[in-house]
């Protein structure tokens, strides 16, 4: 009784073996399916749709060109020409709006915590619900778990933007004095219906190529590239991002160019995050992370009506300061307090300390 027992266990054991075998092994005559193994992933953002990244494409080029503007020699009126029409390009409908919001959404969706939870609600309530929420009242994401650092994180990189923008306006209202010196500054201008009609059709001569990468010429690091980025994550590049100005080690004006110092004066309103502005770039994050092919719910959340008004009345007031000026010195005030400061202005995304 105990053999027979020993013998059909020892049957039983062997099959199993031979089960095993035959799972793990292929069959020699069949051709084995190649296998991929890959190393367990660290967090990362959500992959951008592409509408999202070539508008944040376009809201760094448009840094490139402000500290470009920084940087450049004024020698002639051309050089104020060629700051005016860089501008411009960015100034029409939508377009650095929408550029913008698409920018922080990036800097929003690389914390890996508030995605997490944005996702989290979408799978409990469903996407549906969770989209529907989300585009019907912004401040709704500034609750979500990690939506505070998120939210710190838009309100530094745009300050430091803002900051960078009104830097090379300052340096552009210096200009306006000092220019005055110069001959070629002095002479009165007979350009100024050419000089509209080129700031009215700016915008059709943008074409945004934007790569932040290492120039092999001149070895310079512009930072990380932009060049088609959000295909590997919106990382945008090989570093994190944070200001699309800091992608540029020599941002903002030349070496010894004297600027006004500022002051801060006993008793200035304090500035806090606008609220409201911040949910919809964090909404625009939350989106880009539970939506699937329909990205209609994100061009719909891209746009802000009252910031692109603000800007528009900029292009606006900046070829009024043109057509009003004589000489082309004043042109430069004009850059500077139209086509910087007041763009500044209208891209901050602070308000004051409620009470």
């Amino acid at each position: 009784m105990t053999d027979g027992w020993v013998l059909a266990a020892a049957a039983a054991l062997i099959a199993t073996g031979v089960q095993d075998a035959q799972t793990s092994e292929p069959a020699q005559d069949q051709p084995s399916s190649p296998s991929l193994v890959l190393e367990a992933p660290e967090p990362t953002a959500p992959a951008a749709p592409e509408a999202i990244v070539r508008n944040a494409e376009t809201y760094a080029a448009y840094h490139a060109d402000v500290g470009s503007a920084g940087r450049r020699e004024l020698r002639s009126g051309a050089d104020l020409d060629a700051t005016m029409d860089e501008l411009a390009r960015y100034y029409d409908g939508d377009r650095l709006v929408d550029a913008q919001i698409a920018y922080a959404a990036l800097v929003a969706a690389q914390n890996p915590e508030f995605i997490d939870a944005v996702r989290a609600v979408a799978d409990y309530y469903g996407a549906g619900v969770a989209r529907a929420a989300l585009m019907d009242d912004p401040i709704y994401v500034t609750g979500f778990m990690g939506a505070d650092v998120a939210q710190e994180n838009v309100f530094g990189a745009i300050n430091e933007d803002v900051t960078s923008i009104r830097a090379v306006g300052d340096r552009y209202r210096q200009a306006a004095y000092e220019l005055q010196n110069e001959t070629w500054a002095g002479r009165r201008a007979r350009d100024r219906e050419a000089r509209l009609e080129a700031l009215e059709t700016a915008s059709d001569r943008l074409d945004v190529n934007f790569t932040a990468t290492a120039d092999a010429e001149s070895g310079v690091d512009a930072g990380p590239s932009l060049d088609a980025p959000a295909r590997s994550g919106p990382s945008l590049g090989s570093a994190p991002l944070s200001s699309a100005s800091s992608m540029f080690s020599d941002f903002g004006v030349p070496a010894g160019t004297a600027l006004p110092d500022l002051q801060v004066n006993v008793g200035e309103q304090q500035l806090e995050p606008d609220e409201r502005r911040m949910g919809q770039m964090l909404s625009v994050a939350a989106l880009q992370s539970i939506e699937a092919g329909d990205m209609s719910a994100l061009d719909r959340m891209l746009g802000d009506p009252a910031v692109e008004r603000c800007i528009t009345w900029a292009r606006l007031t900046m070829a009024q300061c043109i057509a009003a000026g004589h000489f082309k010195y004043e042109d430069s005030f004009c850059i500077a307090e139209h086509a910087l400061n007041d763009v500044a202005d209208c891209l901050t995304a602070s308000r004051p300390v409620s009470n």
